[in-house]
């Protein structure tokens, strides 16, 4: 079924101002520390999606086309059908994406929620109030987060269908 309006006309625009995204948390905490430590090594983290979206795209455009032939939905999904539909390739997939991912949900909520807290609590002091303890706004910024993704990224689970609520959201 193909779609017609302002989502489809609009979606290549869309997903590149997503892409925007890309360095979060990282950016702005972390590369400049890492680049007055130990120079232009801090780069790296750059330059391999540089070469990804400049040279790979016959690649990227393959994986896609083997997604939506086998409705591939995850990575994990992925591997386990190249292998053969090995539930467990899939699942090692899968668990190592957890261990890799966590760390990194972890380092973001608490950029988040120090940022917040720092906003809060500099507002707090001007009007002489008492401050906000950093795990109440973890707490708040983690329900908030979880319910935004709920509301917006999970309505269809069909792999053969544009997943544009999340990405249009951010």
């Amino acid at each position: 079924r193909k779609r017609r309006g302002p989502a489809s006309t609009s979606r290549p625009r869309i997903y590149a101002f997503s892409l925007a995204i890309y360095c979060t948390t990282w950016t702005f905490f972390g590369s400049v520390g890492m680049a007055a430590a130990n120079g232009l090594s801090f780069l790296a983290i750059y330059v391999g999606p540089i070469l990804l979206i400049t040279f790979g795209n016959g690649l990227v455009k393959r994986i896609v086309r083997l997604s939506k032939e086998q409705r591939i939905t995850s990575v994990a999904d992925f591997l386990g059908a190249r292998y053969g539909k090995s539930i467990k390739v899939a699942g090692v997939a899968a668990v190592i994406a957890v261990i890799g991912t966590v760390p990194y949900i972890a380092l973001q909520l608490k950029a988040v929620s120090v940022s917040v807290s720092k906003l809060i609590n500099h507002f707090n002091l001007e009007a002489n109030q008492d401050m906000v303890a950093l795990g109440e706004i973890s707490v708040l910024i983690s329900v908030t987060l979880a319910v935004f993704t709920i509301l917006f990224g999970t309505r269809h689970a069909d792999a053969t269908e544009h997943q544009d609520g999340l990405i249009l959201a951010v």
